[in-house]
């Protein structure tokens, strides 16, 4: 199983960017999807969350501005970050917690940082 996550870069602030990631491989089901971030010095920390039922979880830094949404035929999940402030700058992973195939052992799945770096 692969996450490929892509959209990061740098941006002003007030400014929107749109993360994806897509997973593949072998999967039977994917049960929860969410993306994490980690500035320099501090912990990585759950951003934002959505399960397969469409539950979705916000840390209350960017809720009203960001909004996590998943295409299940695809295995993909997005962030749409709006209104972007310098202490959003950090590195963005995304989690997925899965089932593969053909035993439907669930496990959990990174993808590869992508850098948000927002400053004028």
């Amino acid at each position: 199983v692969q996450l490929q996550a892509s959209g990061g870069g740098l941006v002003q602030p007030g400014g929107s960017l749109r993360l994806s990631c897509a997973a593949s491989g072998s999967i039977g089901d994917i049960n929860f999807m969410g993306w994490y971030r980690q500035a320099p010095g501090k912990q990585r920390e759950l951003v934002a969350a959505i399960t397969d039922g469409g539950s979705t979880n916000y840390r209350d830094s960017v809720k009203g501005r960001f909004t996590i949404s998943r295409d299940n035929a695809k295995n993909t999940v997005y962030l749409q970050m709006n209104s972007l402030k310098p202490e959003d700058t950090a590195v963005y992973y995304c989690n997925a917690v899965l089932r593969t195939l053909p035993l439907l052992r669930r496990d959990g799945y990174w993808g590869q940082g992508t850098q948000i770096t927002v400053s004028s």
